[in-house]
């Protein structure tokens, strides 16, 4: 999980669906949230969404998820963006990562170095691809797929992934396509 292979991949959450993407041109705000979500904005779990953000997109010579503020984002769009099916689903995921942290290395997620950490989202990255090849459409989503998404989209759309991960203009000029590139340029970010 390098930062080129995530932008790599920005491309593909720009320009393909995001789950729930029909929900942010709708409004967002959910009828009907499940009770458990509240509990994302309590500080505790606000920590943890950051930290499982941070091994997704660690701090290197660009800001990191924490310095995006992803984990009060992720809450705030689970409440307000998801079905309450999607939630069940995030909710329970958080769990099952701790779970599965503690049976793995005997301790908490947040507990756990960040070369276990590394590991143990590898794995879950890699069960959600294999799920998503066999999933049927009334299956529900992989609840890792939502948090990776989230991360993303919160990432690339905070100011610190839009101006300092990307290239940005603020104010935009004329139109230019035919516009010099060298290899390893950031992408630019859309406004």
């Amino acid at each position: 999980m390098d930062r080129r292979s995530v932008l790599k991949s920005v491309a593909l959450l720009v320009g393909g669906s995001v789950v729930g993407g029909e929900l942010f041109l709708s409004g967002c705000k959910q009828k009907g949230s499940s009770s458990s979500v509240e509990g994302l904005f309590e500080a505790e779990q606000t920590a943890y969404l950051d930290e499982i953000a941070e091994t997704i997109l660690p701090k290197t010579n660009t800001p990191g998820a924490k310095e995006a503020k992803l984990g009060a984002f992720m809450a705030v769009m689970v409440r307000d963006c998801y079905t309450p099916e999607d939630q069940k689903v995030f909710i329970d995921g958080l769990k099952k990562i701790d779970e599965l942290s503690e049976t793995q290395f005997k301790k908490s997620f947040m507990d756990a170095t960040p070369e276990q950490r590394t590991q143990l989202l590898i794995q879950l990255d890699k069960e959600q691809k294999d799920y998503k090849k066999n999933k049927k459409d009334s299956e529900p989503n992989h609840y890792f797929a939502l948090i990776k998404q989230l991360t993303l989209l919160g990432y690339f759309t905070s100011e610190p992934g839009a101006t300092k991960a990307m290239r940005y203009v603020p104010v935009p000029g004329k139109y230019e396509g035919d516009y010099p590139y060298k290899k390893g340029d950031k992408a630019w970010a859309l406004s």
